[in-house]
């Protein structure tokens, strides 16, 4: 699934979507992770990571097990963004990638998109895939890459990343409100507006 910043207006049939997030938060060196230059990055950071449950489904420890499709499954606030990868076809391929990146954006940020919009996008498979996989990088992305960054997507377009500490932005226009999330072969950012692809 690929990111791109979607308007919050309908863009070539595709609407402005937004994620919400209810992430546990855990100690960070539960979910420490070792980049490549040996040191390490905390876990998952942002505001809403404190409304993520702490144990059973949907809870970080929980999604850490999983793979990602899976992982969103479990998660109330990701419940419109699993419907539309069931739609689109993109579970098997999302639960079986390696290490990649999902800018996930959470029911409130598809609440941001008309009700028609949605559903127009929602009924076409072609542009829902095309949406989702903008929302997907073919890598692990650390916290400190998102600082000043640009991935290409599985769409084949390229998202950029921008912030520091833990306030970041995706394409200027989607905040990240819980990131760094851990599943079994994914790192997840939960995102607050769906993104659009440019083209």
């Amino acid at each position: 699934m690929k990111i791109t910043r979607l308007s919050r207006a309908v863009v070539s049939g595709t609407a402005a979507v937004v994620l919400p997030i209810t992430l546990g938060v855990m100690a960070p060196s539960a979910f420490a992770e070792t980049t490549a230059g040996g040191g390490t990055s905390t876990g998952p950071f942002g505001p809403a990571c404190a409304s993520v449950p702490e144990t059973g489904p949907g809870s970080l420890a929980s999604m850490a097990k999983e793979p990602v499709a899976t992982a969103a499954s479990n998660n109330p606030d990701l419940s419109t963004l699993t419907a539309a990868v069931k739609k689109a076809g993109l579970v098997d391929t999302l639960n079986n990638s390696k290490n990649i990146t999902v800018f996930a954006p959470s029911n409130e940020a598809f609440a941001k998109i008309p009700k028609a919009d949605l559903d127009k996008l929602l009924a076409d498979k072609a542009q829902l895939t095309k949406v989702l996989t903008y929302h997907v990088v073919g890598q692990k992305i650390t916290q400190s890459q998102l600082a000043n960054g640009s991935f290409k997507t599985l769409e084949g377009a390229s998202l950029t990343t921008a912030g520091s500490g833990q306030n970041f932005t995706v394409n200027n226009t989607s905040k990240i409100v819980c990131g760094g999330v851990p599943t079994a072969n994914a790192t997840v950012n939960i995102i607050d507006t769906v993104l659009t692809p440019p083209n």
